[in-house]
């Protein structure tokens, strides 16, 4: 469909759930020139009418009045109500954006899995992270990748407290690192700690693969600093991402490898007797990651509406966003028999 075509007929949307990413969701859709925002619903009628005010639509006493309005909702309600606000809409054929994760156990994300199949209703997994320009740009070079490291800590927003930090904040990562290393986990092995509550708020994980990748997850609510990095490992080349700052960095092997094995020959032979004149990093060609600049939610939401029309898959099916929550729950099982 053409740009023109998009605008004059374009697709007719609401948000329900207007907390912190239900305000974002409102406000890019109101940008969009292929979407019209139709209305929001909020349990907080005061904060539904503030941004139907702010972006021109209504606000709706209930989810119920937006049915027969739109064609497509983005969900943004707590966790433990992502299937109950999902599934009246999936049988009328409503397409959702389902905020991370995608349910609150595997149960109900096959159910929503399931709806979208049988009443054939585009269902994406709010994984905004497979949309960060450094990930997309890392994704574009199709790396096999043999190790990956991912860190994300941050203070506590105290948002999302009704799940531990692995359906909180890990979920992203257990998400990318599925997409990466292509392949079905084999073992996992963590360690958790409680501080708050009874669920985790720091967590470690190791993700074993099929095809023998391992994935190395961090992930804390009570750091003292915010950092969300991934490093991947493949026999091609080393890349470090820096997701906060949408930056990365790669060493590819080719043209590097033979300078590193000269030096190491010239060692060997005696030529080169002082090593500490030798400086690693003068050897190897590190190269600024190409990354295109756009914000990561408007991505999201163009590919959800590119989906919607049928132009293209969801790039985070229901069964991507399944997947990540199988593997959270098998993360905490693995923490269980370490709780004091």
């Amino acid at each position: 469909m053409s740009q023109a075509e998009s605008t004059s007929n374009p697709v007719r949307v609401a948000v329900i759930g207007c907390g912190r990413m239900g305000k974002l969701h409102a406000r890019v859709y109101s940008q969009m020139p292929s979407v019209k925002l139709v209305g929001v619903y909020d349990a907080n009628l005061d904060t539904a009418h503030q941004i139907a005010n702010q972006y021109d639509c209504i606000a709706v006493d209930s989810p119920e009045q937006l049915y027969d309005q739109v064609q497509a909702v983005s969900i943004a309600v707590p966790t433990i109500a992502h299937l109950a606000t999902a599934e009246p809409l999936l049988r009328r054929g409503i397409a959702c954006l389902i905020e991370k994760p995608l349910a609150r156990n595997s149960q109900e994300g096959a159910r929503i899995a399931a709806l979208s199949r049988e009443f054939g209703a585009i269902a994406q997994a709010g994984h905004i992270e497979r949309f960060n320009p450094a990930f997309r740009a890392l994704a574009q070079m199709k790396l096999q990748p043999r190790f990956l490291e991912v860190v994300r800590v941050s203070p506590m927003t105290f948002r999302s407290i009704d799940v531990g930090v692995v359906l909180d904040m890990m979920i992203h990562d257990i998400d990318i690192v599925l997409s990466l290393a292509g392949s079905p986990v084999t073992a996992v092995e963590a360690v958790g700690v409680s501080v708050l509550g009874t669920s985790e708020d720091i967590c470690n994980a190791r993700l074993v693969f099929a095809n023998g990748c391992v994935a190395n997850l961090t992930a804390s609510r009570l750091a003292l600093k915010t950092e969300r990095r991934l490093r991947a490992f493949s026999h091609d080349a080393y890349v470090s991402l820096d997701y906060q700052k949408k930056y990365g960095l790669v060493v590819k092997r080719s043209g590097n490898l033979e300078a590193i094995r000269s030096t190491v020959a010239r060692i060997r032979s005696g030529e080169i007797s002082d090593l500490t004149q030798l400086d690693f990093q003068s050897l190897v060609d590190v190269q600024e990651l190409p990354i295109e600049d756009a914000e990561p939610l408007r991505s999201e939401l163009d590919a959800f509406i590119s989906a919607v029309r049928g132009e293209i898959a969801p790039v985070v099916s229901a069964q991507d966003g399944l997947a990540a929550v199988q593997v959270a729950e098998q993360i905490v099982a693995a923490i269980e028999p370490q709780k004091l």
